[in-house]
């Protein structure tokens, strides 16, 4: 599913126009960012926690010539499903 089809699916349930379920997905997907952004976690109960989580530096190797390169640590987003979600993919 991709952003018009999820918010042509929230103006049907919410009875919102599609412009308008378009700017909500657009505000929570924005502020999810800045708090990433800020390092805070986000929770959603039921649905799952996004956080930032760390990547330590480690040695790898590349693919074409088989040298030997370290990647450097790094950030990334993490996110861990809550038990409603993890129950309804089951």
């Amino acid at each position: 599913m991709r952003k018009p089809e999820l918010a042509a699916a929230i103006a049907a349930k919410a009875n919102l126009s599609k412009e308008k379920a378009n700017e909500v997905i657009t505000a929570i997907t924005d502020e999810i960012t800045k708090a990433m952004a800020r390092n805070d976690e986000v929770s959603l109960i039921g649905f799952g926690t996004f956080s930032v989580r760390t990547r330590s530096a480690r040695t790898g190797k590349n693919p074409q010539t088989g040298a030997v390169i370290q990647i450097p640590a790094s950030q990334t987003v993490g996110f861990k499903p809550g038990k409603a979600l993890r129950d309804a993919v089951k």
